[in-house]
């Protein structure tokens, strides 16, 4: 059996995998043991990856990286008559039992490894078809929150089984005719949080993780593996730290993929027009963003994309006045005297409240 095996779709939760590595790595090394293989699977799903996949290799800290070409629903145009609404729960929950295992079954050819020669399976974000695939496949997993403090900000599980939720969770749970996601699936073993406390319904399988323990462990070398990893050119984010340092207040705007893309161009340009007397616009777009900045907002300078806003933690010479973000958690930025989240009531201007006040529709 090999050891571990990470299912990743974004490039925070490949940074957060390679937290929890070096750890394990540390602990084992303090035991006196051999840290053991573990595998990175890159879902090509919801990322375009890039060449992240080499630089990772380049570390030497996993044994085998892996990408994956995961399939959404809307790639298999069969599943599209068990999405239908009959009219009646009855009749739903039938058509959604069906598709449960037809879903599974058309995802199998698809996936790269055989997940059964693992002792510990890790999934982040398990209501993407991986999560489908494990529970009908009977393998057990652990899974992993998304995002920072995601199920505090949207509580996928509830929302999307609003209306007999606990039925539904039975059903998934104990019986695994359907699947319900973020720890309610029949072979979920258990899934890591940030903090459960800010959790308005915990699931018992929920166990906490703090990612800034793990941040605040790292070594000098560790974080060195990290951005080796992480960012495609050093001198060059190093030369812009470095001019960005000659400037005296700076606002760091950081993008989120929100709205339509003409809304959110909107959205950004009034953020800019807010905080622009108070220093320096940077922006920094999110790694899903597909808003073409550089040519919409030429005159403001820009970090990479690519990089997850907590490399830039690792980066002593880097100090902001203040971070403005929407909808992302920012708790975990180090580098600004001041953080603003400008959260949903900001959002009601710009889209039907319905759209992401998820959490008050449960």
């Amino acid at each position: 059996m090999k050891d571990r095996i990470y299912v990743c779709h974004t490039y925070y939760q490949v940074y957060v995998t390679f937290l929890k590595e070096l750890k394990l790595r540390e602990q084992r090394g303090e035991a006196g043991q051999e840290p053991g293989g573990a595998t990175l699977v890159l879902s090509k799903m919801s990322n375009n990856f890039e060449n992240l996949k080499e630089r990772v290799e380049s570390t030497g800290l996993f044994e085998e990286v892996v990408e994956f070409d995961e399939k959404r629903e809307d790639f298999f145009p069969q599943l599209a008559k068990w999405r239908k609404n009959t009219g009646n729960f009855i009749g739903n929950l039938l058509y959604r039992i069906r598709f449960t295992r037809e879903y599974a079954r058309l995802e199998a050819s698809y996936v790269p490894v055989d997940f059964r020669t693992y002792k510990d399976v890790y999934v982040y974000c398990d209501s993407d078809p991986i999560g489908y695939y494990l529970n009908q496949y009977r393998i057990p997993y652990h899974a992993l929150e998304d995002g920072l403090n995601c199920l505090k900000n949207f509580d996928a599980a509830r929302y999307d089984n609003r209306g007999h939720f606990k039925l539904k969770v039975f059903l998934s749970q104990r019986m695994n005719l359907i699947f319900v996601q973020n720890g309610y699936g029949k072979y979920c073993l258990d899934m890591e949080v940030n903090d459960s406390s800010l959790i308005k319904y915990p699931c018992p399988k929920y166990i906490d993780e703090p990612r800034q323990a793990l941040v605040d462990r790292l070594t000098e070398k560790d974080k060195e593996l990290i951005l080796q990893a992480f960012i495609r050119d050093k001198e060059g984010l190093q030369r812009q730290i470095e001019e960005s340092g000659r400037v005296g207040d700076k606002i760091l705007i950081l993008t989120d993929p929100l709205c339509t893309l003409d809304v959110r161009e909107r959205i950004f340009r009034d953020i800019i027009k807010m905080y622009e007397k108070e220093g320096t616009i940077f922006l920094k777009p999110h790694p899903r963003d597909e808003l073409d900045y550089r040519r919409l907002f030429p005159e403001y300078p820009q970090f990479d994309a690519t990089v997850p806003m907590e490399m830039l933690n690792f980066f002593p010479g880097l100090r902001f006045r203040k971070v403005v973000a929407v909808l992302t958690e920012i708790k975990a930025i180090r580098f600004a005297d001041e953080v603003v989240r400008l959260g949903e009531d900001f959002m009601d201007t710009y889209e039907d409240p319905l759209i992401h006040r998820q959490n008050e529709q449960i």
